[in-house]
């Protein structure tokens, strides 16, 4: 019940822009601290908490979204409404596991990279770059791709 409702409104249309924002952000700077060892000084706090906030965002996001869905199951929703939703859960769901699998990445190069930014021997900095590359490419398309359904969902542009 945490995540349903505050005051009536349903918790998913007041928590959801963090996501949007927080988790975008962590993959644009995830990328940035992953390709740039010079500027890993001065981005590499912003990364970490980044690397918690945004997985912790899309998360909330999430949970509240299942409980805005279970709520509009038990009034009826059905059809090609439901359809929509269960594609925008779908999406959320694999958002979700993105930014926390690109939150971790980014923690461990972080954490490795914190006292001396090319630390890491040459090949180990390329391929930690591939995944974090690779890891930033999916959440954006994902958060990209929940945002969308979620949109077409409730301003009904289908």
């Amino acid at each position: 019940m945490v995540f349903d409702q505050v005051n009536g409104l349903p918790v998913h249309i007041l928590v959801l822009h963090a996501a949007v924002i927080f988790v975008p952000l962590l993959a644009l700077g995830a990328t940035v601290y992953a390709l740039v060892p010079p500027w890993r000084p001065k981005l590499g706090w912003a990364v970490a908490l980044l690397a918690v906030v945004a997985p912790a965002s899309a998360f909330v996001s999430k949970q509240s979204g299942t409980e805005l869905y279970n709520r509009l199951l038990g009034q009826g929703l059905s059809g090609n409404g439901k359809e929509i939703l269960d594609q925008h859960m779908d999406y959320g769901t694999l958002t979700t596991w993105l930014s926390i699998a690109l939150g971790v990445v980014s923690l461990i190069l972080v954490a490795l990279t914190v006292r001396n930014p090319r630390a890491l021997p040459r090949i180990a900095d390329l391929a930690i770059a591939v995944v974090v590359i690779v890891l930033a490419a999916l959440t954006g398309y994902y958060v990209f791709q929940t945002g969308d359904s979620g949109a077409t969902a409730v301003w009904g542009t289908y």
